[in-house]
């Protein structure tokens, strides 16, 4: 008996040796050399070198003066991840999306763009087209005392375009970008 269990014991040792522990390493170790910043998270820094946050979450803003994200189904917590799981016919879907869709309308600027009404599939996107950071430029210069253009300029400057996809904004970014703008006399601190 003992005879047929010592080939399996040692095969199941040596696979756990293999998958569980010099995968992992090897992989570990690659990331470190190929892509070390992003395998430390890709963290963002203020003009003071205080980590603010990390390219790839969204995080929540507080306040009129800051451009907004998409809605989180997670409320922006990484553990929670994932999004809200209503159907498109969900009547709870189609009610939370209309009082937000009301809660952001801007006079004058037509319809909300949809990803700002509507969570990414992870919850976490930290990501809006310039279209959707564009609609957002009246109220925050409204609340900053800024020009509208000054504000198309900074998302212009913070307009990303990937290999594959449309143009993105990174909404950190961009508000970090805000933040730093000297125009402003007084920069409330980012929510952390």
């Amino acid at each position: 008996m003992l005879k047929q269990f010592r080939p399996a014991i040692s095969l199941l040792v040596l696979m756990t040796l293999i998958t569980g522990v010099a995968y992992p390493l090897a992989v570990t170790g690659i990331a470190q050399v190929a892509f070390p910043e992003q395998a430390n998270g890709s963290l963002v820094r203020d003009a003071q070198g205080v980590v603010r946050g990390s390219a790839l979450l969204a995080q929540s803003f507080e306040g009129e003066q800051w451009f907004q994200p998409r809605p989180s189904a997670a409320n922006f917590a990484t553990v929670a991840s994932g999004a809200s799981n209503l159907a498109p016919s969900n009547p709870a879907l189609a009610e939370r999306i209309g009082k937000e869709a009301v809660r952001l309308a801007e006079v004058g600027q037509g319809t909300v763009p949809m990803e700002l009404v509507t969570t990414s599939a992870s919850g976490l996107d930290p990501h809006l087209s310039p279209t959707a950071a564009g609609y957002q430029i009246p109220r925050i210069a409204a609340a900053r005392g800024m020009t509208t253009d000054s504000l198309q300029r900074l998302v212009q400057q913070n307009t990303e375009t990937p290999l594959v996809g449309p143009a993105v904004v990174n909404v950190l970014a961009l508000n970090l970008a805000l933040a730093d703008n000297p125009a402003i006399a007084s920069i409330p601190k980012l929510h952390e």
